[in-house]
């Protein structure tokens, strides 16, 4: 196919090229991968300004887009491409590969930095792409310290994320440090809360929260804004209207529910019982309680209701096109499986995305974590339930994202089955909380860049 980039492509394209450092901060469906690949290869072949490149990404990204997008674009089908995954064995032979770009899966990145490191080698990437940069958001990560090692060897680092702060702007120190050595938000994070945040929840001399000072999103803007472009698909591409399908449910075992949440303990009718015996764990359990089932301490699961169940029977019973269903819990995929046994699990195989995007797929169960990222998966339908919600709101934009994008014909209906008093309802409000925040950075650096 023939690549005929628009406005903001090309903007995005002569941004990476005129940065040795940067970050693509592009909403979903703006097209990242493709405006990435198009500035390397001129780098490449034009510039001679680039020789080893190293993609690091999610695991179905790394087997599927970067390798797609080179095949589907024809002024990119030249670019030979290592993808360095699987065994041992595999990764290494992969390596031995003689390539333009190499394509690791993020949990690989600390195997690869040993790799070099025990072997004696050089790093030989002068250029390292991270894709969805937001998981190298916790500076005390592994993958983060493994990469923060070669930093110095590495010429050019480029970023592309549509969530940078998918917890809100604390997860941006460590992005930045990898683009730019500390020189805009501080070297240590400690320099970063000083100067943008002071103290909320704490216990003693442990602070539990950081909350921004009056004005410091705008500050960190202005600071990041030279090497950071931000762009949201709303402004440039005709986007399919999303609906919110609802489906607020009453919790039939809401007494129990009440009962479990101030004693820590749940007795089964099987003789069992559960306890919770932390906040963690009892947050975790409630959220499980209102699914329809809990985990015991064998990790063997006990049905403690079947509202969820039976509301979720009723939609898809009552539907009659295809439909993406998101759990957070093996016993949700089970269970469903065990209503809809014709419902197809995913976990990013290229074969069944093949499937659902033909039309063939009436019912696809993935867990957000396994199709959050770089997957088109608009062909195939325009229905998404979401069985219950997620705290992460990086995986549940993205995994959103997979419906509702550019190329999508129809408007994206998202139903979320929410218990009313229940923890449901804490997790969608977090949600909703931690997007406003992002949203205003995005919308920020948006508008500085007009400026410039």
């Amino acid at each position: 196919m023939e690549f005929r980039p628009h406005t903001y492509q090309t903007r995005a394209i002569d941004f990476v090229m005129d940065h040795t450092h940067c970050a693509l901060f592009l909403d979903m469906g703006l097209g990242k991968t493709v405006s990435t690949l198009t500035a390397l290869d001129r780098l490449m072949f034009e510039e001679a300004a680039v020789e080893h490149v190293l993609v690091i990404a999610p695991k179905s990204v790394a087997l599927n887009t970067w390798s797609g997008e080179t095949c589907k674009w024809d002024h990119l089908n030249h670019l030979k491409l290592s993808i360095v995954m699987g065994t041992l064995k595999q990764r290494t032979a992969a390596l031995d590969v003689e390539a333009d770009i190499y394509v690791i899966n993020r949990d690989n990145v600390v195997w690869l930095v040993e790799f070099f490191l025990n072997a004696g080698k050089a790093w030989p990437f002068d250029t390292v792409v991270i894709d969805e940069s937001s998981s190298f958001k916790n500076y005390a990560s592994k993958r983060f310290k493994a990469l923060w090692k070669m930093r110095p060897q590495i010429r050019r680092i480029i970023e592309l994320t549509g969530t940078p702060a998918p917890n809100g702007l604390m997860d941006l120190w460590s992005q930045v440090k990898l683009l730019d050595g500390g020189e805009r938000l501080g070297k240590f994070i400690g320099q970063y809360r000083e100067g943008f945040f002071h103290p909320g929840a704490r216990s003693g001399a442990v602070v539990y929260d950081w909350v921004p000072n009056k004005g410091a999103r705008e500050r960190i803007a202005d600071k990041i804004s030279d090497i950071c472009l931000s762009m949201q698909a709303s402004d440039y591409l005709e986007m399919p209207m999303v609906i919110d399908g609802g489906m607020t449910l009453q919790l039939a075992e809401l007494k129990q529910y009440r009962k479990f949440e101030k004693d820590l303990l749940l007795d089964l009718e099987d003789g069992g019982e559960i306890m919770a015996l932390t906040a963690v764990s009892l947050t975790n359990k409630l959220l499980q309680f209102a699914s329809g089932a809990i985990y015991d301490t064998e990790h063997d699961w006990h049905e403690v209701s079947t509202t969820k169940l039976e509301a979720f029977s009723d939609l898809i019973e009552a539907s009659t096109e295809p439909v993406l269903v998101f759990y957070n819990y093996q016993h949700e995929k089970e269970r469903i499986l065990s209503e809809f046994p014709d419902a197809v699990p995913f976990k990013g195989e290229p074969e069944i995305l093949t499937q659902w995007n033909e039309g063939k797929i009436q019912l696809l169960l993935c867990h957000p974590a396994s199709v959050a990222y770089g997957l088109n998966m608009q062909q195939g339908g325009h229905i998404i339930v979401w069985y219950s919600p997620t705290w992460n709101l990086e995986l549940y934009q993205q995994a959103n994202a997979r419906l509702h994008r550019q190329g999508q014909t129809k408007p994206v209906i998202i139903y979320h089955l929410v218990c009313k008093d229940t923890m449901d309802e804490v997790v969608m409000a977090a949600l909703h909380g931690k997007g406003d925040t992002q949203a205003a950075l995005m919308q920020h650096l948006k508008q500085l860049k007009a400026t410039i």
